[in-house]
């Protein structure tokens, strides 16, 4: 990513997907819990972390809502993306068994993507704040009753058992992550190397604006893979998130973004970054 971090900052408990992920990317870096996503964001702009790594989306709870409103305004930009597929497991104290359960806290997403495990236990479900919070709170409990759905990591964290792995329904649930720096960088271009260019743009009030806006990058053959519309003041106009394939110094993508700053009032770079290997994987 071109920067070697020493602290992370991430919203969650410890052994939360959030710490799992800054693990996978940056395995010798100090991870930063922060109980909630503003208090991460401050924790890398006043320096306390080198960066942020932030989930943004999940191909099963889809956005992460709370980032897309801080991103914006944030004055933060990204450097980076990773994924995360997400293998939740059961935990318990010690020594437990599964016929012992009765009840399972977790996550208020993590919850339904283990449906067919948690009808089948008959447990009773508890919501909490986050899924490493779950296992943190179980293991206190000290309750063989009582199931927590998180990561493995959670469990050797809290020194629970794994009551069984992979207990999602679905196998493809993988959640995306940005990773942000109080510094501005894009990544230096080298050719057959895919990049990311991410930014923010407000278009004008005017009949087919966003149509408008976006044409240049289809005339251009620009490929947009993501677009979050953002509802504007008085609801009259809308901002949005875009992320395209591409490079600042390509043409075709230079070319599409002095089209679409024709039917726009404002466009802030976010960051160019290259993509993650996982968006080729089979």
């Amino acid at each position: 990513m071109g920067q070697k971090a020493k602290i992370i900052a991430f919203q969650g408990q410890s052994g939360s997907y959030h710490e799992q992920a800054c693990l996978n990317v940056y395995p010798d870096a100090q991870t930063m819990p922060c109980e909630t996503f503003v208090e991460t964001f401050d924790a890398l702009k006043n320096g306390d972390a080198n960066l942020a790594i932030i989930a943004v989306d999940n191909t099963l709870a889809g956005r992460v809502a709370d980032v897309h409103r801080l991103l914006p305004n944030s004055g933060l930009h990204i450097i980076g993306e990773t994924f995360l597929p997400i293998h939740h497991a059961l935990l318990a104290i010690k020594g437990t068994t599964k016929d012992q359960l009765t009840d399972v806290h977790s996550h208020i997403h993590a919850l339904p993507q283990c449906a067919k495990i948690i009808k089948e236990l008959g447990l009773k479900q508890h919501v909490r704040a986050d899924t490493a919070g779950a296992a943190r709170d179980v293991a206190a409990m000290n309750d063989p009753s009582q199931a927590a759905i998180a990561s493995e990591l959670a469990a050797e964290i809290y020194d629970l058992d794994i009551i069984q792995h992979n207990i999602q329904d679905e196998d493809h649930n993988t959640t995306r992550f940005l990773i942000l720096s109080k510094d501005g960088h894009v990544a230096e271009f080298e050719k057959g190397v895919e990049y990311i260019t991410s930014f923010i743009f407000e278009v004008r009030n005017i009949p087919a604006s966003l149509y408008k806006a976006l044409g240049g990058f289809a005339t251009n053959n620009v490929n947009m893979i993501k677009l979050e519309s953002y509802v504007g003041e008085k609801f009259q106009t809308a901002q949005f998130y875009a992320d395209v394939i591409g490079h600042p110094e390509d043409r075709p993508l230079q070319l599409a973004m002095e089209e679409l700053g024709f039917f726009t009032k404002n466009v802030t770079l976010l960051g160019t970054y290259e993509a993650n290997a996982y968006r080729k994987e089979k």
